[in-house]
């Protein structure tokens, strides 16, 4: 399996950018819902099959935000063979991070029954987010229950790319009452110890979990994105769980989202060698 999926990523980045021409597949319905806010768009090259699959999720502070800002994202990773996957989920205060975790493994769930409708392998699915999205991706990636609970395994995830987050740890992040204001933290997480232990994708680092290797990605001049982020790295080296960490100079929280895919631009690069090089959990 390890060869199979090295030489998908070698035919990701060898089809020719100028052949490529998006298909745009919108507001598809993930779960039994009706909600616009369980849906997911999906861009894929308009030929090609057993394509890596880069599943995106999208920040807003876990209160706002919508699968369609996606910029440059779509034209940046189809054009270099790969189908892109961009899901809404629900918001708090209408439900908990918890329910809202789960909606992203019904999202992947659904995009794992159907990667092969949009030429997609359903054995090389990246997630990445950014911001809330980033904690959300970095969640999904560690703790294996909400895989489970839609049938799936921290194994089907090959590689997770979380984008400028500071939560990692939500215990640490908060003792820190100066760069996390609790009031506001408290509003998302919770009130309680439990709950800020349940949702830290720190707390969920394990050897032989099949977590999938991370590319960490922060802007440069945030420190408290910069300390989690090396926080969050460190405990997953220690469990045998290749993660880097890529400070991104010049950018702000916004700019490090909004410039992703842009030609020339030093995280999207980081991001493609990243996929050239990430090999499956062992």
């Amino acid at each position: 399996m390890h060869v199979r999926l090295g030489i998908l990523w070698l035919v990701a980045f060898t089809v020719p950018a100028a052949a490529q021409e998006m298909k745009v597949s919108r507001d598809i319905a993930y779960s039994d819902s009706t909600s616009e806010r369980q849906t997911l768009d999906v861009f894929s090259p308009q030929a090609g099959d057993n394509l890596p699959i880069v599943f995106w999720i999208h920040g807003g502070g876990w209160m706002k935000g919508n699968k369609t800002a996606v910029q440059g994202k779509p034209r940046a990773f189809t054009d270099q063979g790969f189908v892109f996957v961009s899901t809404n989920y629900r918001f708090v205060p209408e439900v908990s991070v918890k329910i809202m975790t789960s909606d992203i493994a019904k999202a992947l769930r659904w995009t794992y029954d159907h990667a092969e409708e949009f030429g997609g392998d359903r054995a090389s699915i990246v997630v990445m987010g950014h911001s809330a999205g980033a904690h959300l991706a970095a969640l999904v990636c560690t703790d294996e229950s909400y895989l489970k609970a839609e049938g799936m395994s921290l194994s089907n995830i090959k590689g997770c790319v979380p984008v400028d987050v500071s939560v990692y740890d939500i215990p640490k992040r908060m003792s820190d009452s100066a760069q996390a204001p609790p009031t506001a933290a408290r509003k998302i997480f919770g009130n309680s110890q439990a709950s800020y232990q349940e949702l830290s994708p720190a707390n969920h680092v394990a050897a032989g979990k099949g977590i999938p290797p991370f590319l960490i990605l922060h802007v440069a001049s945030r420190p408290e994105t910069k300390e989690q982020s090396h926080w969050f790295a460190d405990k997953l080296n220690a469990a045998g769980i290749p993660a880097r960490v890529v400070a991104a100079e010049g950018k702000t929280h916004g700019t490090i989202n909004t410039e992703l895919g842009k030609e020339g631009d030093k995280p999207t690069q980081e991001i493609f060698s990243f996929l050239r090089n990430s090999k499956p959990p062992r």
